[in-house]
């Protein structure tokens, strides 16, 4: 059962809002169909129920709304415009993806694809589908966590008669089940031919929530659908001649030389046109729309109009995907399998690190050349030019896109522009982006290594005493741009918003610290473990004295003082814009 009650959205300046006070229910085991003219706010009530835009009201999915479900991929299944991926991701590989980020198994991708008819296309990137794969594949995404509740909107745009068909199957199949379907259209011909319950808005407020039969009673009137040349003569014609018998006739001219009439046949029209001598050029039965009616309108069949019967056999049932026997628990490791599989799942990563390691490996070569480069900023690719080593800044470009792609091709949820703020996801990308920054800065320095002593010999590259700090150092300050870039990235929705702060350290925070460090100092923090060991309720070996002001001096450096202050300020940002977002994963 879904239940909305008094969704209102959050009017802008003096205007209306687009939804006011709109209530209604979906029950399960039925189809129902939100019908709407363009503009009437169907799709901004399905954001409402969803809680992607801010308003009033609450939506209540089998008697909770969906800040309160723990698991919503497994109660909601949503479908809002186009399939929110990356246009180089495998329709596979992005199901997958979902299937880690829902916490069922990757095998029922497969399952999923063969059910929409799309099992031969698993490895087509999602740039190159059609309208009718998109929307296939859009259906398997909802589908995925085998939800109680479909909410679709007007998923049959742009398909041609058979794909509505079968996609009108697959619903009618889900709520044989004892599913809720919810689907919104601005045709009332398909509303009266697929769904059970037609629940009518116009400029966001309800109209009338009826049953599929009385809404073909007060809505759709047959019509005698006419186009000739000289329209305005007939219609006069028609018009006086029913006078004449008392007939009770209507005729509406529309665009194009067309007339429609309600009240009277094709047989009459024709003999009426062939009398006056009035050329047709097109004759033809239809059912038409006669606009929204208020729901205290009454059901009766008045003269002229009758009841137009919903076609059963117009919509076939399809087979649903096999449903998931054991509802798998939450786990820790799902959101990194999710991080893992959207990193892995694009060759951007892939040219990234090439990008970085050739990089990396001609400046060691051209820096060697001159001698006077230290063999630490050798192994690194540091020159003095560039702000930062190619592989520093390549893990805080990867930790940039980490955020920058999930809002720029959201697959966690409907809406675009939308990313779910939850501590398990953010926690996922941090350690991902932390391993993967780890792997480049090693990849680098083993890289450049080899190279310089295949060049120059093995002479040039020797393992320096203090390798250890240095090794941290190294570490640190890529897994500190990594961070820096993933958390900008997701403060300010944009991948060149975390680059520019992985650029800004050494451009700008470094340099104020320095300035902020360069006077003479009369404090030192010599003996600093032996005073924390005073306090502390556990005595730790001596050994670990030298390692903890090995990491003192680390964080100490401007870098390290800089990335610090860098993190702390983004890290603040992120909570606070996390407290002011609805959204969830």
């Amino acid at each position: 059962m879904l239940q909305a009650i008094g969704l209102t959205s959050t009017p802008r300046r003096a205007l209306s809002p687009t939804v006011d006070d709109l209530t209604f229910e979906a029950p399960p085991g039925r189809v129902t169909a939100l019908l709407g003219a363009p503009g009437s706010g169907k799709t901004t009530a399905l954001r409402l129920m969803l809680e992607l835009d801010s308003g009033r009201g609450v939506t209540y999915f089998r008697g909770r709304p969906l800040h309160r479900i723990g698991h919503p991929a497994r109660e909601v299944g949503v479908l809002l415009g186009d399939v929110p991926g990356h246009p180089a991701r495998t329709a596979r590989g992005q199901l997958r993806m979902l299937c880690a980020a829902a916490g069922v198994p990757a095998s029922r991708a497969d399952d999923l694809l063969e059910v929409v008819g799309l099992a031969g296309l698993g490895d087509q990137r999602l740039g190159t589908l059609s309208v009718g794969m998109d929307r296939r594949l859009g259906l398997a995404s909802a589908l995925l966590g085998d939800p109680h509740t479909l909410v679709l909107d007007d998923p049959s745009e742009g398909l041609s008669p058979r794909e509505r068909s079968w996609l009108h199957g697959l619903l009618r199949a889900h709520a044989s089940e004892g599913g809720t379907v919810l689907h919104t259209t601005s045709d009332p011909k398909e509303a009266a031919r697929t769904a059970d319950r037609v629940v009518t808005i116009d400029d966001g407020r309800l109209v009338a929530d009826q049953d599929v039969a009385d809404f073909s009673r007060t809505r759709l009137r047959p019509r005698v659908a006419v186009r000739t040349p000289h329209a305005a003569r007939l219609a006069s014609v028609v018009r006086r001649e029913a006078r004449a018998v008392q007939r009770s006739v209507e005729v509406v001219a529309e665009e194009g030389n067309r007339l429609s009439v309600y009240g009277s046949s094709c047989a009459e029209i024709g003999d009426t046109a062939y009398r006056h001598g009035v050329p047709v050029h097109q004759l033809a039965d239809e059912t038409g729309d006669t606009g929204p009616v208020s729901a205290s309108a009454g059901v009766g069949t008045g003269a002229g109009v009758r009841a137009v019967p919903r076609p059963a056999s117009s919509v076939a049932i399809s087979e649903l995907p096999p449903p998931i026997p054991v509802r798998p628990a939450r786990g820790p490791l799902r959101p990194v399998r999710y991080e893992l599989r959207r990193l892995l799942g694009v060759r951007t990563t892939t040219m990234i690190m090439a990008a970085v390691l050739a990089v990396s490996v001609g400046l060691s070569v051209l820096l060697a050349r001159s001698g006077r480069t230290p063999l630490p900023d050798l192994l690194v690719a540091w020159p003095d030019l560039l702000p930062l080593p190619p592989a520093a800044f390549g893990a805080g470009l990867l930790g940039a896109l980490s955020f920058g792609d999930e809002f720029r091709y959201p697959a966690l949820a409907a809406g675009r522009g939308t990313v779910p703020r939850r501590l398990g996801l953010l926690v996922a990308k941090l350690v991902v982006s932390a391993g993967v920054a780890v792997f480049l800065a090693t990849a680098s320095v083993l890289a450049d290594a080899e190279i310089l002593r295949l060049v120059y010999g093995g002479d040039l590259v020797e393992v320096p005493a203090n390798a250890a700090p240095l090794a941290a150092s190294w570490a640190g300050l890529a897994v500190g741009c990594a961070w820096a870039g993933l958390l900008a990235a997701g403060v300010f929705r944009l991948t060149g918003a975390g680059v520019a702060a992985v650029l800004a350290v050494p451009v700008l925070v470094v340099p104020l610290v320095q300035w902020l460090l360069s006077g003479p100092s009369a404090r030192s923090i010599v003996g600093l473990p032996s005073r924390l060991r005073e306090l502390a309720w556990l005595q730790w070996p001596y050994e670990t004295d030298r390692w903890a002001m090995a990491a003192v001096r680390v964080v100490t450096q401007p870098v390290g003082v800089a990335l610090s202050l860098s993190l702390s300020a983004l890290i603040c940002a992120y909570v606070f814009t996390s407290l002011r977002g609805r959204a969830r994963w």
